[in-house]
């Protein structure tokens, strides 16, 4: 494939500075300024489910640059979760967050259920329980924050613990709720970063996309070639959206976890809150009622937030997770709210009239 010379980023600038640039044709070479969505399905005589396209290397360059690893694509979150399992073999044994994306639990279910997989579940704020899984399991699969409890896992001490087990354990973080900017796992010791895209980095609710990012290179070439073999490819169309919203992801994090912060704060003071659940960063916050029950009404009585089971977006959107299949075991009056670019009193204003209703 092809590649027109690109900006070449400074490990000095910031994170948010890099997701703008990193990627971006080098205007100087009569480029243009954005890189253009290349829906082409051969490249000459190279196959692109095989080789990429431009608009896919483009994403991939911006993500692995924030993340300090090599990216690959993929056509959704769960496409991505699926490769990185593919590189288990036969009766391995995984440690996962007891609540953690309801998707890659119902893949590792089956996967049990099937006889592949051996699926051991820990407290994601066990730390303890999770330093003797090192020891012991052939995967680490972390979440942190975890959806939807937003618990945080002590991933310094965990990885830690991993990298100097005797059998050393693949370490895999999905980073869908921090996002690149929030934290960057592989420089923590993680083997394999993980993310929807379709969520916080994509950004506007549009597409279904997913990437996972390594610094080794034997993972890396694992990685590319399971989505060459199951064709579990990114669309061009996607993959361009996808870089533009990375592009804002700086400023659209920024604001979004302002307000998320100051809803938390006030959700804590009102009386109707049994507890409030937020790692004081992030746009994510999760708040428990007295029960389902209660926790349904609120959902009723929204009018500006969205009841919607997504998150990352630029509209905010709250969801009563308990009801769904899977996520049975999840506390009943338990919601989750991903919060938005909406003016922050009006988000406040429809809570507070949901809850005192």
């Amino acid at each position: 494939m092809g590649t027109a010379t690109v900006v070449r980023v400074n490990d000095s600038w910031s994170a948010r500075t890099r997701a703008i640039l990193a990627g971006r044709p080098d205007a100087g070479d009569g480029n243009p300024a954005n890189v253009p969505l290349v829906p082409a399905s051969a490249l000459g005589l190279e196959y692109s489910r095989e080789v990429g396209t431009p608009t896919w290397a483009a994403f991939e360059e911006a993500v692995g640059t924030l993340e300090g690893g090599t990216a690959t694509a993929y056509a959704s979150g769960m496409a991505t979760v699926t490769a990185v399992l593919d590189l288990l073999p036969a009766g391995a044994t995984i440690a996962v967050p007891r609540y953690s994306y309801a998707g890659t639990r119902s893949v590792l279910d089956h996967a049990q259920q099937q006889g592949k997989l051996t699926v051991r579940r820990i407290d994601p704020t066990d730390t303890d329980a999770w330093i003797a899984a090192a020891g012991e399991v052939d995967v680490l699969w972390l979440e942190s924050p975890a959806n939807p409890t937003l618990d945080v896992t002590d991933l310094d001490a965990v990885l830690t613990a991993a990298a100097s087990a005797e059998r050393t354990p693949l370490t895999v973080v999905d980073n869908t709720f921090a996002t690149p900017l929030g934290q960057q796992p592989l420089g923590m010791g993680a083997d394999v970063v993980v993310h929807s895209v379709t969520k916080f980095i994509g950004g506007h609710s549009d597409l279904l996309l997913g990437v996972a990012v390594t610094a080794r290179d034997d993972l890396s070439a694992s990685l590319r070639e399971a989505r060459t073999r199951t064709g579990a490819t990114p669309g061009a169309l996607e993959a361009w959206l996808a870089l533009r919203g990375l592009r804002t992801l700086g400023v659209r994090f920024a604001a979004a976890s302002t307000t998320a912060s100051l809803l938390a704060g006030r959700l804590a003071e009102h009386p109707a809150v049994v507890r409030v659940r937020y790692p004081a960063a992030g746009a994510m916050v999760s708040f428990d009622l007295a029960d389902g029950d209660a926790a349904e009404r609120l959902c009723a009585n929204l009018t500006l937030i969205h009841n919607a089971t997504s998150l990352g977006g630029v509209e905010s959107t709250l969801e009563r997770r308990a009801h769904l299949p899977g996520d049975s075991h999840v506390p009943a009056g338990l919601l989750r709210l991903s919060v938005g670019l909406e003016d922050p009193e009006d988000l406040w204003r429809d809570l507070a009239g949901a809850l005192d209703g």
